[in-house]
């Protein structure tokens, strides 16, 4: 989106100098490495955005911003080591450039810098904020254990799933929202109401990436093809289609997440049409549209401008229909 390029311009600057590569170079080089892929870096363009929209120049954000860009590469790090994941942004993952203790302790340092950058706020903003990274840093953690235990698991509901994707993936785009929103001394209902429209944008976001995982184009996605299926998570479209299959497809869908095959291919494939044949693939779409709206129903209750909030919705909008 135009109206993102300027923060992340700025963005992209100062995580240069925020993450340059020194002594012991085998500790610092994988956090530049992983910084270096790029991404999306949508958190932190939303620190800095909502900053500027609630009326106080963005770059008194950027600590904060760059805090919450450290800290979510910091959890891909440690993710891609608990699912042994091979690529990340279409390049090799940090432990398998190097190896897994070079990514358990470049992670760490990365989570230790991000709180580092709290330091250079004032004493009640510094509270503040860190008060809402660690509550955020924590929930993310319980959900990063709640995918762990839903592979054992075989009776996990939608429900269940939902609050899983909020704890390990809304939670903190909800938060890099009302960070922008502290720093600006937004009123507590603003806060509160702009870390409600990340969250709600953070659950359909969290749908987007499932939906993309089996159904994106690999070439734009960035990520190993069909690689929940692979690893085999029970994700949205998983659980819909086991409920929505008759018995005799259930039963072949649940067999295929019991297994391994050195090839994943056919398995794949033919997940891949049971998801389309169940309607799951459809539920999935109209799920997104539901916490898309709910996001925007908030967002009505925001004291910011229509135009500003015609922007967050373009937003939204344009976030739905991403193919990255």
């Amino acid at each position: 989106m135009e109206v993102l390029k300027e923060y992340s311009q700025a963005l992209e600057k100062q995580l240069q100098t925020a993450v340059g590569v020194k002594e012991p170079v085998q500790l610092y080089e994988p956090i530049h490495y992983i910084i270096s892929l790029g991404g999306k870096r949508l958190r932190p363009i939303l620190t800095l955005l909502t900053c500027d929209f609630f009326g106080t120049d963005f770059n008194k954000a950027m600590n904060a911003a760059l805090a919450v860009e450290l800290f979510h590469n910091f959890s891909l790090i440690h993710d891609d080591i608990m699912d042994d994941a091979p690529l990340r942004r279409s390049k090799q993952t940090v432990h398998e450039k190097w190896d897994l203790n070079t990514g358990i302790l470049s992670g760490d340092a990365m989570l230790i810098l991000a709180y580092q950058l709290f330091e250079e706020y004032e004493a009640p903003l510094f509270q503040e904020l860190a008060k809402l990274f660690s509550k955020t840093a924590l929930e993310v953690c319980e959900g990063q254990q709640y995918d762990v235990d839903f592979e054992t698991r075989d009776d996990v509901t939608l429900s269940e799933y939902i609050q899983m994707i909020d704890y390990k993936t809304a939670v903190l785009l909800g938060a890099a929202m009302k960070m922008g929103a502290i720093v600006a001394n937004a009123s507590e209902g603003c806060k509160d109401a702009i870390y409600a429209f990340g969250r709600n944008l953070g659950i359909a976001f969290q749908l987007q990436d499932d939906y993309l995982d089996v159904f994106g184009n690999p070439k734009t996605f960035g990520k190993q093809p069909g690689g929940d299926i692979i690893t085999n998570k029970k994700t949205f479209l998983y659980l819909t289609a086991v409920s929505l299959s008759v018995a005799s497809e259930a039963e072949a869908l649940q067999h295929l997440y019991s297994i391994s095959p050195a090839d994943p291919s056919d398995k794949i494939e033919t997940v891949k049409g049971i998801f389309e044949i169940s309607g799951a693939a459809e539920a999935i779409q109209k799920e997104i549209e539901i916490y898309t709206n709910k996001a925007y129903e908030v967002l009505e209750t925001i004291q910011l401008s229509e135009e500003k909030k015609q922007t967050l919705r373009a937003f939204g909008d344009w976030l739905m229909q991403r193919t990255v």
